[in-house]
């Protein structure tokens, strides 16, 4: 049946959670507790969708007009050797895909984890590390506080990283159901929660499926 990866959500298309133009993948399931996360839905190791790696693989590859991947979740490293394949089969067919990860995990902590953890920093050109802590949240660029690094694993986003650290925003989005979403870091503590009391206030509903604030 070949490797399966536990999904959250996807995005085809996004200019707030990582360089340039780049799909996004938020994966089910973290190990940690973060107080603060805006994305409790992705915490449970239970739900989200069983998608096979190649089936993942064929609809990044016939994305245009993106020049990388970035993977949230949930803990990408908790899934670490199915996003390692999953690089490995969209690089035979695309050898200058990027890619970047967040994980809640220190990047020393990573390198000191098994092969199928180190196997994935590899495969990575940026690496944003770290717990979210909400007592020292910032409005800085591609993260939520300010104990979080941008951690460059190869040369590909040096230039990037060299850009004003600022926060990148936020994108809206509606789904092809009519249902709205969000993607980015908020640059304000207790932004779903604002968000989603305007909107209901309005009558519409947030669509609840991977968000995090990291």
């Amino acid at each position: 049946m070949g490797t399966r990866l536990s999904v959250a959500r996807t995005l085809d298309r996004c200019t707030v959670l990582g360089p340039g133009s780049r799909a996004v993948i938020w994966v089910q399931g973290c190990p940690l507790r973060c107080a603060g996360c805006v994305a409790a839905e992705t915490l449970p190791f239970e739900g989200g969708t069983s998608r096979p790696v190649a089936e993942l693989a064929d609809w990044l590859c016939a994305l245009d007009g993106i020049e990388g991947v970035t993977f949230s979740g949930g803990e990408p490293f908790s899934q670490a050797r199915a996003l390692a394949e999953l690089l490995d089969a969209v690089r035979e067919r695309r050898p200058d895909f990027g890619a970047m990860a967040y994980s809640g995990f220190r990047h020393e902590a990573l390198l000191r984890g098994g092969p199928d953890r180190r196997a994935l920093l590899d495969r990575l050109d940026l690496l944003v590390d770290g717990p979210y802590l909400a007592a020292r949240h910032g409005s800085l660029r591609w993260r939520g506080s300010d104990n979080q690094r941008l951690i460059p694993l190869t040369d590909r986003y040096r230039q990037a990283l060299a850009e004003p650290d600022t926060t990148a925003g936020i994108e809206l989005s509606v789904d092809a159901d009519g249902s709205l979403s969000w993607a980015g870091v908020p640059p304000a503590p207790g932004f779903r929660e604002r968000l989603e009391e305007q909107l209901a206030a309005r009558g519409f509903v947030l669509h609840t499926e991977a968000r995090r604030e990291r």
